[in-house]
């Protein structure tokens, strides 16, 4: 689990994020996955189920009130075998985008704040942690968002097959991909595989490789902001007019201005 508190709102800034529950104890905070917007603030939770990659934002957060957040890795085993235990349910088809926000009842913040006790009892954890992770899995299988946290567990659903076609991806991401590549390494006909990904996602395969070749090279260009070029071409790009004009698209600046403006960023708020 991690928990990140700052006093300071943020600059955008983007990530692949795994299969994970954030939940907001106290501020407020914006992701943004392609062209939809998340807005969530405290006792709100944000679920996503596959790997996306996401722009993220605190919103709201001053020295007198913390933004504040918990973050727990969403586990498909532990999803599966509570499937199997519960046996059939009736459950509306999640027909959405792989990740949602929804409100925190007592039940699920209860189990959070135990996990989180558990820091206080170093010894406790291996014997009692896991349980209380279960617990959260449950209570997630049990909430608003069940249709949509169920098909992480299920080997077949919609959810998975594209959790599959991201993982090649993001082996390949510095590649040329070709569809039919992909769809025969999944086991999905190119529409078929178009159609899911852009529900999951809410972009096609080639947009997320673009979205992730960019957000790495963001990342990249924090620590090295002259390497333009060569961090271009280290994420695929073999025209650096063509890197640029796109990272200018995505982030609103060329790469060596983003990059200087987010390491000022990150020196005042140090």
């Amino acid at each position: 689990m991690s928990v990140f508190s700052t006093e300071q709102v943020t600059e955008p800034l983007g990530t692949v994020t795994e299969p994970m529950i954030a939940l907001i104890v106290q501020g407020a905070k914006r992701t943004v996955l392609n062209d939809r917007i998340f807005d969530y603030h405290s006792g709100q939770y944000l679920v996503a189920t596959v790997d996306l990659p996401l722009t993220s934002q605190i919103t709201r957060a001053t020295p007198a009130e913390a933004f504040l957040s918990f973050g727990l890795p969403l586990q498909p085993a532990i999803i599966a075998q509570l499937l199997v235990e519960a046996g059939p349910t009736a459950v509306r088809p999640h027909d959405g985008p792989g990740i949602a926000i929804s409100d925190a009842d007592d039940k699920l913040l209860d189990a959070v704040v135990r996990l989180l006790r558990l820091l206080d009892e170093p010894r406790d954890i291996p014997i009692l942690a896991p349980s209380v992770r279960r617990e959260i899995h449950w209570r997630l299988l049990n909430g608003p968002q069940a249709a949509l946290v169920r098909q992480i567990g299920l080997s077949e659903s919609r959810i998975a097959l594209v959790a599959r076609a991201i993982e090649w991806i993001k082996t390949h991401y510095d590649q040329v991909i070709r569809i039919d590549d992909l769809a025969a390494e999944v086991g999905m006909s190119v529409s078929s595989l178009n159609r899911h990904f852009r529900a999951v996602t809410a972009m096609s395969p080639l947009q997320y490789q673009k979205q992730l070749r960019l957000q790495r090279a963001r990342m990249q260009l924090i620590a090295a902001p002259h390497d333009v070029a060569a961090i271009g071409y280290a994420v695929g790009y073999d025209s650096p007019s063509q890197f640029s004009r796109e990272y200018r698209r995505m982030f609103g600046a060329p790469p060596g201005q983003d990059a200087a403006r987010l390491q000022t960023a990150a020196i005042v708020q140090e």
